[in-house]
């Protein structure tokens, strides 16, 4: 189980020393903060379980902190510790969100019983936010609060109510079918769910699949037979991988699509319908158009909106997260006792680009639960079961100079090897950007300038 996070924000740095050793001492992990604002500046970057914090502060002060956590619909517990109580202060801070309130001086038995009551607070709240989620928009398939995935969440949220048709883009594995499933449940349509992968139906029976057909209408059309779009009338139609359905479909979509009518294969009897077409490729659209693949007047019929899902490499403070929910659920079906991840494997998993995405994440985790012998995963189950996922290689301490004659530019050797310590560092710090600035003794905003200047953002 994962020892909890506990952010202690005081202005006074001695007063932050001696909680940071109580709760040390209790087994907690500790990060601090010396004003409301930077302990925000920690929030984003950090999984923070409880805030302990002053009142009185300069620049932000205690009360001002949890009213912007209020406003931001953040819900971590908070306890507030002050030298200077009143009733009416107590009543604002828990009117914020406060769970407790403490007045210096305090004994640590005092302390660890608000700690323990806080926490509890705590995941009480998770699994209330989880599943008024759940039963709002069907989140539950969805692993990941890395802030691409906020906004993913945010936008289906608001597309789903709205009867737009949506066009979603992603690669291979990245769960453009669960989005578009969140979709469907948040538009609140009574019909069904109806998926079709364009590119697993022979293109010589896709059109039978899709519209329907009437009796005789070819050899073989014994009986007459609905399709996918009469399936889905009141609900959802998802067309995954469109750019694989032959040309003279995409016609024919279209004219569906701008009616509300189908035919059925060898019928003139028109159909109404109502329902909602989502589509998918893995493909950029605009370049499927360009190469004849979708035909343009198609995709921007589908393009009303347009939702990309962002791959695994674009968010990997998800990947810790996925490894652990894959491997909790794979060591529950096989009866198995969930084994951890050693520090220096999950630096790995982390470092990984997975071209597979969250489907290749869930197989390598199945494999490294068939050979983990003990109760920990170790780097070396990783490297036997993926030979693609080697070891960062460190840089050299000093790199040999270029041949006589050869280029001895300064500027271009300094970026170099600058590029190779940032990369190292977010390796070290398992692509915690706050972890990685302390590593490299830089400000998190200078960090995250110079990912963006190398593209390792």
């Amino acid at each position: 189980m994962r020892t909890p996070t506990i952010l202690v924000v005081d202005d006074e740095l001695k007063m932050q020393r001696i909680i940071e050793i109580m709760l040390a001492d209790l087994g907690y992990q500790v990060l601090r903060a010396s004003s409301g604002q930077q302990a925000l500046t920690v929030i984003e970057s950090e999984v923070v379980d409880l805030i302990i914090t002053d009142l009185r502060m300069p620049e932000m002060d205690g009360i001002t902190l949890l009213k912007t956590l209020h406003v931001q619909q953040r819900s971590i517990p908070t306890i507030v510790i002050t030298a200077h109580g009143t009733v009416e202060t107590a009543v604002e801070a828990m009117k914020y969100g406060a769970v407790d309130y403490l007045l210096r001086p305090f004994e640590v038995n005092t302390v660890e019983l608000a700690v323990t009551r806080a926490l509890g607070v705590g995941v009480v709240q998770r699994e209330n936010r989880f599943l008024r989620l759940e039963r709002e928009h069907g989140w539950q398939e969805f692993i990941g609060s890395s802030p691409p995935m906020r906004k993913l969440y945010q936008l289906v949220g608001q597309v789903g109510p709205s009867g737009a048709a949506c066009f979603i883009v992603g690669e291979t594995g990245t769960g453009k079918e669960l989005v578009a499933r969140a979709i469907h449940r948040a538009s609140g349509r009574a019909g069904l769910f109806v998926p079709v992968n364009c590119a697993a139906i022979p293109a010589a029976i896709l059109e039978s699949e899709m519209f329907g057909h009437a009796k005789g209408a070819f050899t073989g059309a014994h009986t007459e037979r609905i399709g996918k779009f009469e399936v889905a009338d009141g609900g959802t139609l998802f067309l995954d991988e469109i750019t694989e359905m032959p040309a003279e479909l995409q016609a024919k979509l279209l004219r569906v699509l701008q009616d509300g009518r189908i035919e059925r294969v060898g019928s003139n009897r028109a159909v109404a319908l109502d329902l909602r077409v989502l589509a998918a490729t893995n493909r950029d659209p605009q370049l499927a158009v360009d190469d004849g693949a979708l035909r343009k007047d198609l995709y921007y019929r589908l393009n009303v909106m347009k939702i990309e899902v962002p791959p695994l490499r674009l968010r990997r403070e998800d990947i810790p997260l996925l490894a652990r929910h894959f491997l909790e659920t794979l060591a529950r079906v096989r009866g198995r006792r969930v084994p951890t991840i050693a520090d220096d494997a999950m630096a790995r998993l982390c470092a990984y680009d997975w071209p597979g995405n969250v489907r290749e994440v869930e197989n390598v985790m199945e494999r490294a639960l068939v050979l983990c012998n003990g109760l920990e995963i170790e780097p070396g189950v990783l490297q036997e079961i993926s030979v693609s996922m080697p070891m960062p290689t460190p840089t050299p301490a000093r790199t040999p100079l270029p041949a006589a004659g050869a280029g001895l530019e300064l500027q271009p050797r300094i970026e170099a090897l600058e590029r190779d310590l940032l990369a190292q560092a977010l390796v070290a710090a398992a692509d915690s950007k706050s972890k990685a600035a302390r590593l490299l003794d830089i400000s998190e905003r200078s960090l995250w300038y110079k990912l963006k200047k190398y593209g390792l953002n």
